[in-house]
């Protein structure tokens, strides 16, 4: 197996987690990789009046960074941008408050990695804070 395609299964895996973490909370996810010229937002739910969308970072367990320095304005600012598109192109989630969070994932090392932790962090950034 390719270290792209490790990296894949890490990436599903903690975005598989985090989906469950927000079904399990009432949410309802309406996409995943929605990808337009200039970004992508890996998962958009529902909760309550809340149309959120939501960033996954995926890290190895002892890697050598927990994913947060990912996070920066500029990629911020392109999934901010991606939202706007995303409720252009649909605009029954017009009216919906807009949050956008943040979810870390630590997953193992092994073939199949399997998550370990997730940390959530609810309204994580916002258009005013860039």
């Amino acid at each position: 197996m390719s270290r792209t395609e490790a990296a894949e299964l890490r990436g599903k895996a903690g975005e598989d987690a985090v989906c469950g973490l927000l079904e399990e909370k009432g949410s309802e996810i309406i996409a995943r990789n929605y990808r337009v010229k200039g970004g992508e937002i890996d998962i958009i739910a529902l909760d309550g009046e809340f149309i959120v969308f939501v960033e996954v970072k995926t890290r190895k367990f002892n890697a050598f960074d927990d994913g947060t320095a990912a996070m920066t304005k500029a990629k911020m600012r392109r999934i901010i941008n991606a939202s706007e598109r995303f409720v252009e192109d649909n605009p029954r989630y017009k009216e919906y408050y807009r949050r956008f969070d943040t979810a870390y994932v630590t997953v193992t090392t092994d073939k199949y990695p399997q998550v370990l932790d997730i940390e959530y962090y609810k309204a994580d950034f916002t258009a005013m804070n860039l």
